[in-house]
């Protein structure tokens, strides 16, 4: 059970400033979360310490969004090379979030998305005496309908995205044209929640009538956001930093391309392919034992994954659920179904 408990312990680390480490930081922090608490995680540069100790109450939230940004590039990667993998180092994806890469581009991205969108799940759940549900939405809307209920307090979570993940970039160390590049894709990332706010509504009346509706503003689900990053990082736009005036932009470093827009992202360097193993680079870890689908043309086919290896195929066995029947009332109830089928792996 102590292994557990250390295991689900999330802090902020180097680089993406939400990444985890697995310590015993968690059931101190509920224990008593204070100013000492934030000297002790690891990776944190010293505006982030005050920012930590100005809002302790909200970092289990940001530790939430931490493990929320992992699962979430995990699915979104799942079907190709570089499949999100972590490492019990910092920063936990690797050197491949150091350099310059569309790779890192989704993952700054999807991490600034997910504390927004935890501070902001937190902020409506209750947990935080800095904030609640949005009041700025009420009355009448042009359409008709009584804003009601608890909106999405998303002002406060992007806020504090902003300025918790943003204030490494500004500070010194950064390179110019890698700053940038982090808070634009920082900035892309928290607009994809923005992007797909959503109304939700209640009907009132006599027998389930709609004589009264009751509207609030909600988030979309994560997988939603996730979802709206990684088709940005499919048509992510290759970049380079120019000087305009006095002020240091990036711009397309094809100028055929047109420019990006605030929620697309950008990267400044090709990617690796990916294809293999190197120790000399924490987290570039091949794609050797991958599973492949031998009939797909796709990134997830096998002559794709496996960079022209070949691959190995064996039959393993599975439990399905089989012969499913609905019983009234209300249950569904399956056998257990045992079948041979074909795994294939990168050699």
């Amino acid at each position: 059970m102590g292994r557990e408990r250390e295991s689900e312990c999330v802090c902020v680390c180097v680089c993406v400033c939400v990444c985890v480490c697995m310590c015993r930081v968690l059931s101190a922090w509920r224990r008593g979360g204070d100013c000492e608490t934030c000297e002790r995680l690891r990776g944190l540069i010293h505006k982030q310490v005050q920012i930590c100790k100005r809002s302790v109450e909200v970092m289990d939230a940001v530790r939430h969004g931490a493990q929320l940004a992992i699962d979430e590039c995990q699915f979104q990667f799942r079907n190709r090379r570089w499949n999100c993998s972590t490492l019990d180092t910092m920063p936990v994806f690797g050197k491949v979030v150091t350099q310059g890469t569309r790779e890192a581009a989704f993952v700054y991205a999807i991490s600034a998305a997910s504390v927004a969108f935890a501070v902001t799940r937190a902020c409506s759940s209750g947990e935080l005496e800095k904030c609640g549900c949005d009041h700025n939405v009420h009355g009448v809307s042009p359409e008709g309908f009584q804003w009601s209920g608890c909106s999405d307090n998303i002002a406060y979570g992007v806020a504090f995205s902003q300025s918790f993940v943003d204030v490494r970039e500004r500070s010194k160390g950064q390179s110019p044209s890698r700053a940038l590049m982090n808070l634009h894709n920082n900035e892309a990332g928290r607009k994809a929640i923005l992007s797909h706010m959503r109304v939700e509504c209640k009907c009132h009346g006599v027998s389930g009538s709609c004589e009264v509706k009751t509207c609030w503003k909600a988030m979309p689900p994560f997988r939603k956001v996730g979802n709206a990053i990684k088709e940005k990082f499919d048509g992510a736009t290759e970049v380079e930093q120019r000087k305009v005036g006095t002020t240091k932009v990036l711009v397309p470093r094809n100028s055929q391309f047109k420019p990006h827009t605030d929620e697309d992202l950008v990267y400044l360097e090709p990617s690796p392919d990916f294809c293999d193993h190197d120790p000399r680079t924490p987290g570039m870890l091949g794609t050797a034992g991958r599973q492949c689908n031998r009939t797909s043309k796709a990134i997830d086919g096998c002559e794709l994954m496996c960079c022209g290896r070949g691959f190995q195929t064996e039959e393993v066995e599975v439990v399905d659920r089989c012969s499913c029947k609905f019983h009234w009332c209300c249950y569904v109830k399956c056998k257990q179904c045992r079948k041979m089928v074909e795994m294939h792996t990168c050699r």
